[in-house]
């Protein structure tokens, strides 16, 4: 008959590990090394040459060619409109973004996916392709553009159809960080927060607010990012007339067809320093948010 196993030397039995085995790679380590450097090669070749381009044709001729092309009339207004639009589309879509996550991640309601839907079309559809729904709407020979006319109101080759432009393109970057975020983070504390009285706005601002913001931040970094370099949906609606609707990528692009090369670097080189700091705030808020 078998013997009868105690309390005794079943608590003392081992328990099998349920973690996984270490597992070592079989390939050989130049294998390794050579996926490496080619890694890095490609990053030479798609990222740091271009940008090493950029700055030594910008600097060809000289700092005060380079001080000069900055100064440019049309440069500068290249740059306060870039600006503009920037200030005008970027809180825009913060509200939209916030107000959009919470409404998606705190509420059931019929339509919740056509919302999310909606919110991902312009990363579904060229830029190209949104301008010209905005010229088919308010264009001459669009569908409000008699109306328009009629009553001396500019939207397309003017300031409101940029703005138009650029929100369409950057509106789901802000949504698009806060909803995975507000996904994982839950309902518990906004719950807790409602049992102990509080309601609508203080627990915006005193629990979900705190919990959001770096991501919150990483989102606004993108969207800025992508409202002052846009091109496409611009280049539709602006109607590229110089010193009035051109922002800087457009600039950039009418400077190099008039083969005024180092002046176009020279603006380049404005988006390049924007691209950098972008760079180096989203890695930032990146770790912030994360921790």
């Amino acid at each position: 008959m078998s013997q009868a196993i105690t309390g005794q030397e079943l608590a003392s039995a081992p328990v099998p590990s349920s973690a996984p085995p270490n597992r070592v790679t079989t390939e050989a380590p130049w294998v390794k090394w050579t996926l490496i450097g080619a890694a890095f090669l490609a990053l030479l070749w798609v990222l740091v040459l271009p940008l090493i381009v950029v700055l030594t044709e910008a600097l060809k001729q000289g700092w005060s060619v380079y001080i000069e092309a900055l100064r440019d009339p049309d440069a500068m207004s290249a740059l306060r409109l870039t600006l503009l639009v920037a200030a005008i589309t970027v809180p825009l879509n913060t509200v939209f973004g916030v107000a959009a996550a919470w409404l998606i991640t705190k509420f059931h309601f019929r339509g919740k996916g056509v919302l999310v839907t909606l919110i991902d079309l312009p990363f579904a559809i060229s830029p190209v392709v949104g301008g010209l729904m905005y010229v088919l709407v308010f264009g001459a020979q669009g569908w409000l553009g008699p109306w328009l006319d009629e009553h001396d109101i500019k939207i397309i080759f003017a300031l409101p159809g940029i703005i138009l432009a650029t929100l369409f393109i950057t509106f789901p970057f802000v949504a698009r960080e806060l909803i995975p975020l507000m996904e994982d983070q839950g309902q518990q504390e906004e719950e807790a927060a409602v049992t102990l009285g509080a309601r609508g706005w203080r627990i915006f601002w005193k629990v979900t607010l705190p919990n959001i913001k770096w991501g919150l931040l990483y989102g606004i970094i993108l969207c800025n990012a992508r409202a002052m370099g846009e091109f496409g949906a611009v280049s539709v609606v602006s109607g590229h007339i110089r010193g009035e609707t051109n922002t800087l990528p457009l600039h950039v692009e009418i400077l190099y067809n008039e083969y005024q090369f180092s002046a176009s670097f020279a603006v380049a080189s404005l988006l390049l320093l924007l691209a950098l700091a972008t760079l180096v705030l989203k890695s930032w808020f990146g770790r912030k948010r994360v921790h």
